[in-house]
């Protein structure tokens, strides 16, 4: 059972989903009327799993890459009815990769088993690859509620966003966790992070290719259980140096 405060944030998070379920409907598309594969880089999210894949969109194919938990992560996806691909690499990047080399669909999203995105919200992502308006979109985080976001990780991000502005030209202002993009031409870039980075590098090779990159809002909640990344400033700094380390490469 997932915790009870997923019981008081569902109904808005829903609401917020329908509204955007019904303006799809109004363009004559199902936002389920494709495959499309959801890769989730795991460590140690078992309180967060039940309820994230209680939550997947139908169509929405989730593979969780489990990169070394140690918390039953792996069993609790597999009885929810994911796909478990083990990753012995340790780093988000490799198990972001390893989901990738093991998606089967034309369109894969990407998103963390945190419970800080609502899967439920991948449409708002996806439909701009499904309907050929981005090669590459982002979801641009928006908090809600107290400590989504904590400052010094959000400083992070303005930080490493105006840098990647300032190289690629790319008019993004979040390296968010939300992406989407074909499997194909994402396997066809060079990326070769496997830390935290990896993200940033998908944008910056997509730049360099010329991908049409886009960005779309996307609600952005406190994380179950305690964070590894954003919820220390070791974290994020790590993952800052990872990124200055792309930027500079």
């Amino acid at each position: 059972m997932w915790p009870a405060r997923w019981n008081r944030v569902a109904a808005s998070r829903h609401r917020f989903v329908r509204a955007f379920v019904l303006l799809a409907a109004c363009h004559g598309r199902s936002v389920s009327a494709m495959e499309i594969d959801v890769v989730l880089p795991c460590l140690n999210e078992a309180g967060a799993l039940p309820w994230l894949l209680s939550r997947m969109p139908s169509g929405y194919r989730p593979i969780v890459a489990d990169n070394g938990s140690t918390d039953g992560s792996p069993s609790i996806a597999a009885d929810h009815g994911a796909t478990v691909v083990h990753v012995p690499q340790r780093g988000y990047g490799a198990a972001c990769h390893a989901g990738l080399d093991a998606a089967k669909h034309d369109v894969v999203c990407f998103m963390d088993a945190d419970g800080s995105l609502d899967p439920a919200d991948l449409p708002i992502v996806s439909d701009l690859v499904c309907d050929d308006l981005a090669d590459l979109a982002l979801g641009r985080r928006r908090p809600q509620g107290a400590g989504a976001w904590p400052p010094h990780a959000r400083l992070g991000n303005v930080v490493v966003a105006s840098a990647l502005r300032r190289r690629s030209g790319v008019h993004v202002r979040d390296i968010g966790p939300m992406r989407a993009a074909r499997r194909e031409a994402l396997l066809a870039l060079p990326i070769s992070d496997r830390r935290f980075g990896y993200p940033l590098e998908t944008v910056v090779r997509a730049a360099e290719a010329g991908w049409r990159v886009s960005e779309r809002d996307v609600p952005y909640y406190p994380r179950t259980g305690k964070s590894k990344v954003t919820g220390t400033v070791g974290g994020t700094m790590r993952t800052v140096r990872d990124m200055r380390k792309v930027l500079a490469s």
